[in-house]
């Protein structure tokens, strides 16, 4: 059996905000396609992908900390799997693991129509040439975006578990690619329970499938606020943190998982804004391959791009010998 890892950040601004300098533009459509490339080769017979969520899928009406997909769509935001398209879920596979993973004592919901938005249809898209069905994927849902959200000792936990998954498939010919995504350091226009008027909260709540309209005018918020912060307006959101990030890829890098376990809610809000909670998806992708074995980590770019609100980073990974 092999294994390997590829994590990632995403930004739906990708398609709608060109950044000023078009070399980190250009450094991270090249990253991405040429892990394409590789994945392309490798013809992974499992995905496991974790992501996060931003009130597209998961709503206050009932949040879990995680949630896997049995059976999947996209949500169809930022135009990543329009009209409800299908991801290739093999549902036995995606049953085990639940069953695995609860068996280890790790609360997993899970869920038979779950609808996956741009924190995994995005690097789906771009990785597995635009086809969101082309290998059996099974979604895990990871809450870094709505307050309270599982701490990353327990969100390392459920990593670990879906590694030990992994290894109970045993089977010779199976090829495991493990996707997280999300973060780095950015600061999207989330809006926060408590802190906005009753109507945004009631989307909050059950804001399913907009309309055509709702859905164009929160996206063009976001895009705004983009274009602010690379303006150097910092009112709109908190600054990108490179610092922050490259520290957090050497904790990666070095499998510093008694650092990672520490970090607490607070602090991923002060240092990496509200969309750095997202890094919970690469903690989780990363335990997993560590519970495997000893692994290797490559840094093929990372861009910090006020344009596209992302610090910007992929990163692969693959277990020694």
């Amino acid at each position: 059996m092999a294994v390997k890892l590829i994590c990632a950040s995403h930004s739906p601004l990708m398609e709608f905000a060109a950044p000023q300098d078009r070399a980190q533009e250009q450094k991270v459509r090249e990253t991405f396609s040429k892990l394409a490339a590789e994945v392309a080769a490798y013809d992974p017979t499992l995905i496991i992908a974790f992501g996060p969520d931003h009130f597209n899928g998961f709503f206050y009406d009932l949040m879990p900390s995680f949630c896997v997909g049995i059976r999947a769509t996209a949500a169809g935001d930022w135009d990543y799997g329009k009209d409800n398209a299908h991801i290739n879920v093999p549902e036995e596979t995606a049953l085990h693991l639940v069953r695995r993973v609860l068996d280890d004592g790790v609360d997993t919901a899970y869920s038979y129509r779950m609808q996956a938005d741009h924190g995994v249809t995005q690097p789906l898209h771009f990785l597995c040439g635009g086809q969101l069905d082309r290998y059996p994927t099974i979604p895990i849902f990871i809450n870094g975006a709505a307050a309270p959200m599982p701490t990353a000792k327990r969100t390392i936990a459920l990593g670990r578990a879906v590694g030990q998954f992994i290894q109970s498939l045993n089977l010779e010919n199976e090829r495991v690619l493990i996707l997280g995504t999300g973060g780095l350091s950015h600061d999207p226009p989330t809006p926060q329970m408590g802190a906005v008027p009753p109507e945004v909260e009631e989307f909050l709540i059950c804001g399913r499938n907009p309309s055509a309209e709702a859905r164009h005018a929160r996206q063009a918020k976001i895009i705004a606020v983009g274009q602010k912060l690379a303006a150097g307006d910092q009112s709109v959101a908190v600054p990108l943190n490179p610092e922050w990030d490259i520290a957090l890829l050497e904790k990666f890098k070095q499998a510093d998982f008694a650092a990672l376990e520490a970090m607490s809610e607070a602090d991923i809000r002060r240092d990496g804004g509200r969309g750095g909670q997202e890094v919970r998806s690469w903690m989780a992708a990363f335990a997993a391959l560590h519970e495997i074995g000893d692994y290797e980590m490559t840094t093929h770019c990372y861009e910090d791009i006020s344009e596209w609100i992302a610090g910007f980073g992929i990163v692969s990974a693959e277990l020694k010998g």
